[in-house]
């Protein structure tokens, strides 16, 4: 870049020294109406020459440096940027990256939460099945014990019953000679009230 800028003015200061410096214009002038070119070897020439180095030292004070300065800082400042840039795509990069983590770390825990809930559920609905069988067993046992003592009740009626009719039936026997099908007839009926029919 500085060649290209040295290049430029390179081209343009002998140009602006001629423009700006009226002296050695008219000095070559005048040296163009005494028959000479538009260089001549005289004194012309050592003021031109000068002319043009004190420009030249203006023009390099003035204008190249702070130019270099500035296309330099120009420079610093964009290639600033351009690594704060990469530092700022490597940094959310990064945060990206954290974020992917955080995520699956955060959908780990819920399929954790979700399998503990499932398990848990399962777990409390054996636990209600498994009091549901033993409250049903218990009544089915308590059932079956009552029933047990109503059988029980029911066979020692039926034994008093049957006691006292057969001792019914004896006295009826002793009271009266009884014939083989008084017998019958008297056995019969005793039967019939077993069973509850009318004699």
């Amino acid at each position: 870049m500085r060649e290209r800028v040295r290049g430029r003015w390179g081209r343009i200061a002998p140009a602006a020294v001629l423009l700006l410096w009226p002296p050695a214009g008219a000095l070559a002038a005048e040296a163009a109406q005494e028959g000479g070119g538009i260089i001549s070897l005289d004194l012309s020439l050592v003021v031109q020459v000068v002319n043009f180095l004190v420009l030249l030292l203006i023009l390099w004070k003035l204008l190249y440096r702070p130019l270099v300065a500035k296309m330099e800082e120009r420079t610093a400042a964009i290639k600033k940027s351009l690594d704060e840039a990469e530092r700022a795509r490597a940094e959310a990069r990064r945060e990206l990256e954290e974020n992917m983590a955080k995520l699956r770390q955060a959908y780990a825990e819920a399929q954790a939460i979700r399998e503990a809930a499932r398990k848990e559920a399962a777990d409390e609905q054996r636990k209600l099945i498994e009091a549901a069988r033993a409250e049903a067993q218990r009544l089915v046992e308590g059932a079956r014990a009552q029933l047990e003592a109503d059988v029980r009740r029911a066979r020692d009626e039926l034994r008093r019953e049957v006691g006292d009719l057969a001792t019914a039936v004896a006295e009826k026997l002793i009271r009266k000679s009884l014939r083989d099908e008084d017998h019958r007839r008297i056995v019969a009926e005793a039967v019939r009230a077993l069973e509850g029919r009318p004699a």
